[in-house]
This record gives C-alpha cells, sequence and structure tokens, in this order.
C-alpha cells in the first residue's frame, strides 16, 4: 500500500475477521444465530447511512454541534464564577503563553456535572425515557432482543455502564447467561450520555461535527455489541417477553436537577484521579523503556510498542498501512488505559499523522469503555445489584472486555465502508 489509501476489501474482511474471531471463541459455536449475525450488521449500516448520508439528519449533526457549544459557554459561566481564571475567566495578570491557560479539570470537566444534571431532568420529564423505548423498540424488530435486555442495551447508549442495570435491576438475578453477558457487553462499547460532550469538546477540530459523531457512535455500537455478545455466549433459550417500564424515582425537576448533580461529583472526581495516575505511569513506563537501545533512531515508548501489536489490527478496519501504527497505539491506550486518555492523544497528534478519513474511523473505533478501569467499575456495580450472580460476573468480566472491544472495532470497520 502507498501514501494512505485503504484497500478496497478492507473493511468487509475486517467485519469477516472480527466476526469469524468471536466464534471461534464462542461458547456454543452451534447455537450462533444466523439471524443475529446479518441483522446486526445491517442495523450497523442503515443506521450509519441514515446518519452520516442523508442530508435531513446530516442537518441534525450541526444541530448537535451548536448544542454543544451551547453547553461549553453555559458551564463556562458557571467555572468562571467558581474558578476564575482557571476556569475560563479573564486572567487578572498579563497572560505570556495564552495556549496554555486551559486547565482540563476546571474548563472541560465540569461539563460531566452539567450533563448529568440535565439528563436526571430530562428522565424527570420522561424525555429520555421515551427515546430509550423506541430505540429498545428497534433493537427487538431488528435484532429479537426483546424485554429486559432490549431495555438495557438501549439505556447504555445514553447513561452509563451502571446505570442502565439500573432501569432493570429486578430482572438481572433471573436473566440468562447470554442475556447478563450482553448487558455487560453493551457497558463496555458504548459511553455515557454524561461524557459524551466531553469527548465532542476534546474533538472539536480533530473531527468535523463531533457531537454528532459520537452519539451516532454510541448508537451504532449498541447493535455491534449485542452481535459480539450473542456470538461469544449464545442464548441457549429463548428470551420470555418482558414487558419492561422506565421510571424515574425523582419528585421534582430541582429534585432531578440535584440529585443529577451530586452523582456527577464523584464521577468528575474520579476522572481527574484516573488521568494523573494513568498518565504519570505512562511516563514512568515510558522513562524505563527509555533506558533500552533505541530502535530506528527513536526511543522505545509504550505508545511504540502498542501501535506495533495494535497495528494489524485497526488495519483490518480500513487504516492504511503507513497510518497503521500511529492508529495501533491509539487503540492500545484505549484499551490499557481508557478512551479518555485515547481521545487526548488523538487530538495532540500532529497535523498530517493521520488522514482526515483515518481520525474519523479511530474516533469510532475508541467510542466505548472497554478497558480494565470499567472492568472494576462493572464488577462492583452489577455485583451489588445481583448479589447472588456475582461470582458469573467476575468469570464474564474479561471475555466482556474483548467483546466491547471487537464491537467498536467493528463499528469502525462499518464507518470505514459508509465514508
Amino acid at each position: 500500500m502507498t501514501g494512505a489509501t485503504a484497500l478496497p476489501f478492507q473493511g468487509v474482511l475486517g467485519l469477516v475477521v472480527l466476526i469469524g474471531l468471536a466464534w471461534l471463541l464462542s461458547e456454543d459455536r452451534r447455537r450462533v444465530r444466523p439471524r443475529l449475525i446479518v441483522a446486526g450488521l445491517a442495523l450497523q449500516l442503515l443506521i450509519a447511512v441514515a446518519l452520516l448520508k442523508l442530508p435531513p439528519l446530516k442537518e441534525a449533526f450541526l444541530a448537535l454541534n451548536a448544542l454543544a457549544t451551547a453547553l461549553q459557554t453555559a458551564t463556562q459561566a458557571g467555572t468562571e464564577l467558581v474558578f476564575g481564571y482557571l476556569g475560563g475567566g479573564a486572567a487578572p495578570f498579563e497572560t505570556t503563553y495564552p495556549q496554555n491557560s486551559f486547565v482540563l479539570a476546571f474548563r472541560a470537566l465540569p461539563l460531566i456535572l452539567v450533563i448529568s444534571a440535565l439528563s436526571a431532568l430530562l428522565f424527570h420529564w420522561h424525555v429520555l425515557p421515551l427515546v430509550v423505548r423506541a430505540f429498545a423498540w428497534l433493537l427487538r424488530r431488528t435484532l429479537g432482543t426483546g424485554g429486559p435486555l432490549g431495555l438495557g442495551a438501549a439505556a447504555n447508549v445514553f447513561v452509563g455502564m451502571t446505570e442502565a442495570p439500573l432501569l432493570i435491576r429486578p430482572y438481572l438475578q433471573g436473566m440468562s447467561r447470554s442475556a447478563l453477558f450482553g448487558i455487560m457487553t453493551c457497558g463496555m462499547a458504548t459511553i455515557a450520555g454524561t461524557v459524551m460532550v466531553l469527548y465532542a469538546t476534546l474533538l472539536t477540530g480533530v473531527i468535523p461535527d463531533p457531537l454528532g459523531h459520537v452519539l451516532t457512535a454510541s448508537l451504532i455500537n449498541a447493535p455491534a455489541a449485542l452481535l459480539i455478545a450473542g456470538v461469544l455466549v449464545p442464548e441457549t433459550d429463548a428470551e420470555p417477553e418482558i414487558e419492561v417500564m422506565v421510571t424515574s424515582e425523582t419528585r421534582s425537576a430541582m429534585d432531578a436537577i440535584t440529585r443529577g448533580t451530586l452523582d456527577a461529583i464523584p464521577l468528575w472526581l474520579n476522572i481527574i484521579a484516573m488521568l494523573v495516575v494513568m498518565l504519570a505511569l505512562v511516563s514512568l513506563l515510558n522513562q524505563a523503556l527509555g533506558l533500552l537501545p533505541d530502535v530506528g533512531g527513536d526511543p522505545l515508548t509504550a505508545q511504540r510498542l502498542l501501535g506495533w501489536a495494535m497495528a494489524p489490527v485497526v488495519w483490518l478496519i480500513g487504516i492504511p498501512w503507513s497510518e497503521a501504527t500511529t492508529a495501533g497505539s491509539l487503540m492500545g491506550i484505549k484499551t490499557i488505559l481508557n478512551e479518555l486518555v485515547a481521545y487526548i492523544q488523538l487530538a495532540a497528534l500532529p497535523d498530517g499523522a493521520l488522514s482526515a478519513r483515518s481520525e474519523l474511523i479511530m474516533a469510532y473505533a475508541l467510542c466505548g469503555f472497554a478497558n480494565l478501569g470499567s472492568l472494576g467499575i462493572m464488577i462492583g456495580g452489577l455485583g451489588t445489584m445481583a448479589p447472588g450472580r456475582r461470582l458469573e460476573i467476575v468469570a464474564l468480566g474479561m471475555k466482556s472486555i474483548l467483546a466491547g472491544t471487537l464491537a467498536t472495532l467493528l463499528t469502525g470497520a462499518v464507518i470505514g465502508l459508509v465514508l
């Protein structure tokens, strides 16, 4: 391959290899449903084409981008008052290097607090439950996924991996092994609404209409997650038809805003702490690797090692080989650390490191919670909701990371075919 051109068959080969790998690792290959694979891929392609190619829906992307800008502006109004110049207010002194005045913890991350409050308010007003139920209906009609699993999968597109199972908490104890694994995989393959705008903010200037693409990625990842989960852990019995209702426990709009805000504070602090620690550990590892002899005229780093390891994987989803090491490094960082660090690294790449097409494919492939840190959160949350299934949840933990990673890669390959 020359330049930054992808071969025509790459994406198709990627779909075959990724699904084939899941089938080889399946707990029961004979019970894998062909309908799930065909319908899952068809639904992914349908959503991608509809949201990326149809003019009316592409215009909606611009509206979402305007919404993201409005939310950033509104959040800054609060951070300026609370944090002063650290939160975006005017500095009380002359700034010699204004390009270094952006403080992530006080400028970008407070978006989580605002989005969490708005999400709680939209749940209280029954707006989000209506959207969740509509998407659950689509999954039931196309993939045959109904009942608690369908609702939990749909909810994962808009809320986090611990909040979504709360909507189906009474059913977790009696769910089949396959359905339970499906919920876990959806949690690993999607992202929470509370961080969508944050990631879109980080990707501003990297890809066009970032919020629309981040939301689309999470939507497409849901059927991808159900597909991969159903292949790895096939359903042995027909899922019972259960009508599940979505309700809000808040008593008023102000109660919803208060709860949403307070619930987001631990998440905000956890993200700050994890970023400090994870980047520090990467720096320590790079310092240790720097003691080894240079390879190719450059010192060894964790990013280079991950890039070499993941290069064939990202090539399969449509990344040109000349860019595969760079893109593979991002995928490795996302899996070992988390998607937030990977998005920060993507935004920090020098001009020309990845083509515009590759940047967009990677924005989709990175859009999921599948990493070791998320596994601890999931085990803690699901284990508390279904204590009788805790050992089974732990046993399925590493497999859910694999499934979530395969699902986001599958989405990346689909996007590569659509572009």
